[in-house]
């Protein structure tokens, strides 16, 4: 029976660690030399995986020990079996040949005992373990761009040791101990090549190892940006091994198990290791441990890692007798990115904002800075995009005086040492394929590769696509090809649709990894032929997404108003109502500026009427009259930056008008356009009419807010739009912070104690800084555990301060799932403080049907921040809070009766811990 049949049936059982048990013969450095290596220089003992040439019989008899345990697949003493690692004992030359020796002997010995037993057949993994070496990071803190290993060197090294695994005949390849994703990219680059090159299919078994307790690799990825990063190759199974003991693997796996489409594995050390660096957790202890993932049926295999034996792993057969194999999750139907961190396309991210401002071809500044080789600040210009709110970064280098290739290598390798930036996914931008491959190759995270086309043919374009497949990218397909640029309508949709047909079916690629560029052309150019092209590409988006089921459309926006050159307010608002309308059929991809601070709802409406004229093509003269409003405006501006009267006779510009408003819509305005420049004489002004800040804060302040979630929910803004208000809002409060601290009542009892935070899988922390500022200002005081925080951590948070309301914020649909575990943890802690659930994504309904039913305590939406102290303190004085719950409850039932939904049970982590395991 094959792996890919029998993992299905049952759990199996991987071997143990081999280092740990190969210290318990005593071998010495003769030992490991042998005659044949007496005379290579340095020191060989610790070189296990020479043990294959040097004492077969010691790993045979490993081999042995651990199938009469029990163990279903056996590894291969190849762990460090290629030539990165085998340099550094000067053997590198005798890798093929150590890799063939290993296979032979865990073949014999699989097959063995296979002969002895048909009904439990054993297999061969062949080990490949990560080098030590890392592809994503350098070696040398002066110089952040230098590697001391190539993807291609590496490619080299575990092709030569893969092949040999292939023909040497194991069962399955096994890359293991992951702790850079690219260096795993390489790996499995190198693992489809080697079964291509000698003709054998084996299934592919990756594990990643974790590097803290917040369930990074050493690279910096999230479990989720791993599982992103790896989703284009054709893997078995994937987990997590050696990193720590079973019981703090626990938030991790259950991430692996609930979002991983593929079998899992795990196999962890022994516990951690004591100050003498040895293992003190026993079989049994481990066992108990291990049997928790058995119980949950998140595993289908497990094994041992650091400081495991045949002891350890004689002890699972009883485990997974009774065991159920796990069933893999579904494949996500979204476009995923990642850097450190996921990105997915969800719905309520409505338009992904790359940001342009790292394009030679696009900035003077980071052109001149890159010839400079001024990287640092070439690299602030990256910083302020995310913070900006570019959600995806593009980096072009294609100048005639710069080695394009060479450049994007050392920006790239720059930016993966700047955390803050690689925490968002690249779009590699080029016209030259050796410079999009050359960045492939230094990016650990999924990336975006702008692009391919047809227009060298089709042959050319299958070749290009494969590769970015293979590479592990989701990629740009412009609309071009044999006859050239697709201008019309017919014409786009034509070109996509023969793109789309061959990227499916004939290379395989995910539809939601392909995003369409249908070409954005400038319009009002005086040329006739002009005047359609923003409506073709509008139509040609809309019959993409209606036809081509999974695929996105982007495009370069600021190309429409290439006529417009140095009017920034009408190039500014063109793109806004180009993008209104592009949006509403489909487009959801755009390389824009995102600092861009013009909108769709504030462009006045005979502005509007004008530039709408222009991009709709609703009437011939629509160029002439909007090259006639961009001199007026012009006009205008230059008359009032010169303090003369503009053309309506008065001495303020039409963009300095809302300066006359009163002040509490003075401040509205700021925070919906995220203008910082007036706040401290606006809010110095406020003061003198609102007898406490939190009147500032909840009054105009909040009422700009809400604002932007009236514009954000009507598609008229953008989420890094939104990103900019949130911070124009939390240098508002920072003003107003030293007069709340006076105005606190001093002796004033305390209100209460909040725990708040932003659930994990969300970065965004706009609600929650609100909410929390208002509550304090009502005396309550605020522990804020900050963004991207797991479940355990707000639980053991919550079990040690025992605060009297936690609060929970989300502004994307993954957050809501979240809600639902946090909560649920929260319960088999044994607690039920009042929690408060907020952000953009959230309801009533939602939160009554999924989140409250899995909690005992009360479950609170909450609509806006100024509701929160109120609603608190109702639900935290003794004479209201039975009825404040009984009236939620009461009218959560309705919700829940109305849409036909009964109560949800769950069962989490937290009870399994304190039924079985008593872990925490």
């Amino acid at each position: 029976m094959r792996l890919e049949e029998i993992v299905k049936e049952r759990i199996l059982i991987l071997d143990g660690a081999m280092g740990t048990m190969i210290q318990r013969y005593g071998l010495t450095e003769a030992d490991f030399r042998g005659e044949r290596f007496r005379d290579v220089p340095g020191l060989m003992a610790g070189n296990n995986d020479l043990l294959s040439l040097t004492r077969p019989d010691v790993i045979r008899d490993i081999h042995r020990k651990y199938l009469a345990a029990g163990a279903d697949i056996i590894e291969t003493n190849t762990f460090s079996s290629q030539r990165v690692s085998m340099a550094d004992y000067h053997v590198e030359d005798y890798c093929r040949e150590i890799n063939l020796a290993a296979c032979r002997i865990a073949r014999e010995l699989a097959d063995e005992f296979t002969a002895r037993n048909p009904e439990k057949p054993r297999f061969v993994a062949g080990s490949v373990g990560p080098t030590n070496k890392t592809c994503s990071m350098s070696p040398d803190v002066n110089n952040p761009a230098y590697r001391a290993l190539t993807f291609d060197e590496l490619v080299a090294a575990y092709r030569e040791q893969m092949e040999a695994l292939l023909e040497g005949g194991v069962d399955a390849l096994l890359i293991e101990t992951i702790f850079d994703t690219l260096n795993a990219k390489a790996a499995i680059y190198a693992a489809e090549a080697s079964m291509q090159t000698v003709g054998r299919r084996v299934p592919l078994m990756l594990s990643v190892t974790v590097s803290d307790k917040s369930g990074r690799t050493l690279s910096g990825q999230t479990m989720e940006a791993f599982l992103t990063s790896v989703a284009h190759a054709d893997i078995f199974s994937l987990g997590l091994n050696c990193s720590f003991g079973a019981h703090d693997l626990i938030p991790f796996l259950q991430i692996l198990a609930h979002r991983s489409p593929y079998y899992i594995s795990v196999y962890p050390n022994a516990g951690l290791p004591n100050s003498m660096g040895e293992y003190d957790q026993t079989p049994d202890q481990m066992a108990e441990e291990m049997k928790f993932f058995v119980d949950e049926g998140w595993v289908n295999i497990i094994g041992g890692c650091c400081g495991t034996t045949d002891e350890y792993i004689a002890r699972f057969p009883a485990l997974v007798k009774q065991g159920r194999p796990h069933v893999p999750a579904g494949k996500a139907e979204a476009l995923c990115l990642s850097g450190l961190e996921q990105f997915e396309l969800t719905p309520e991210v409505r338009f992904v904002n790359v940001g342009e401002r790292c394009n030679v071809a696009g900035s003077r500044k980071f052109l001149r800075l890159v010839k400079e080789k001024n990287y640092e600040e070439a690299l602030e210009i990256a910083r302020k995009q995310v913070e900006d709110g570019a959600l995806v970064i593009d980096i072009n280098m294609d100048d005639g005086l710069l080695d394009a290739r060479q450049e994007m290598v050392t920006f790239l390798n720059l930016l993966a040492s700047e955390p803050e930036i690689s925490r968002v996914p690249v779009m590699i931008d080029s016209s030259k394929w050796d410079v999009i491959t050359a960045g492939l190759k230094c990016v650990q995270g999924k990336s975006i590769v702008n692009s391919i086309s047809l227009k060298e043919g089709e042959e050319v374009f299958l070749t290009h696509a494969r590769e970015v497949k293979r590479l592990g990218a989701a990629v740009i397909v412009m609309a071009f090809d044999e006859k050239g640029q697709a201008d019309t309508y017919e014409r786009k949709i034509e070109v996509c649709a023969r793109a789309y047909r061959l990227l499916v079916d004939e290379v395989g690629f995910n539809p939601h990894d392909i995003i369409f560029d249908p070409n954005v052309l400038a319009i009002a150019t005086g040329m006739e032929e002009h005047d359609n092209y923003a409506v073709d590409f509008i139509r040609a988006a809309g019959w993409i997404r209606r036809n081509l089921p999974g695929a996105h459309v982007s495009g370069g926006v600021s190309n429409l108003s290439f006529s417009f050159r140095g009017n920034n307010y009408i190039r500014e608002a063109m793109h806004a109502v180009f993008l209104y309308h592009a949006c509403r059929e489909g487009m959801d991809m755009g390389i824009v500026n995102p600092a861009t601070s013009v909108m769709y709802g504030d462009i006045p409406s005979d502005i509007l009427t004008v530039i709408e004229d222009v991009v709709l093509n609703r009437r011939p003269d629509a160029a002439e009259r909007l090259i006639e409003l961009a001199d007026k405006l012009k006009a205008e501006a230059e008359a009032a930056k010169a303090g003369q009267p503009g053309a309506d006779g008065g001495g303020m510009s039409a963009k300095d008008a809302w300066r006359s408003s009163s002040v509490e819509e003075r401040l509205q305005h700021a925070l919906v356009k995220g203008i910082d420049s007036y706040l401290q004489e606006d809010l110095e002004e406020a003061a003198q009419s609102y007898p406490h800040a939190v009147d500032i804060i909840e009054g105009p302040l909040m009422a700009g807010m809400n604002t932007v979630g009236e514009l954000f929910g009507a598609g008229k803004m953008f989420l890094p739009q939104v990103v900019k208000t949130a911070r124009t809002m939390k240098k508002a409060v920072g003003i107003l912070q030293p007069r709340i601290e006076a105005e606190k009542k001093e002796g004033a009892a305390r209100a209460g104690l909040v725990l708040v935070a932003t659930v994990k899988g969300d970065v965004h922390d706009i609600g929650k800084n609100i909410v929390s500022v208002v509550m304090a200002c009502n005396n309550y005081e605020i522990v804020d555990l900050g963004v991207m925080t797991p479940a355990e951590e707000i639980v053991a948070k919550a079990k040690e301060l025992h605060p009297d309301i936690i609060g929970l914020s989300g502004l994307i649909t993954p957050s809501l799932e979240e809600m639902v575990h946090v909560v649920g943890e929260l319960k088999r802690a044994g607690l039920s403080i009042p929690v408060m659930i907020g952000g953009a994504t959230t309801s009533r309904l939602h939160t009554a049907l999924k989140i409250a039913p899995v909690y005992d305590g009360p479950v609170i939406w909450m609509k806006d921040a100024s509701q929160n102290a109120l609603t608190a303190a109702r639900f935290l004085n003794p004479d209201t809070e039975g009825e404040a719950f009984r009236e939620l409850r009461e009218e959560q039932e309705r919700l829940r009766e109305s849409a036909g939904t009964r109560r949800v049970e769950t069962v989490s982590i937290e009870e399994a811990r304190q039924k079985k395991l008593n872990l925490f």
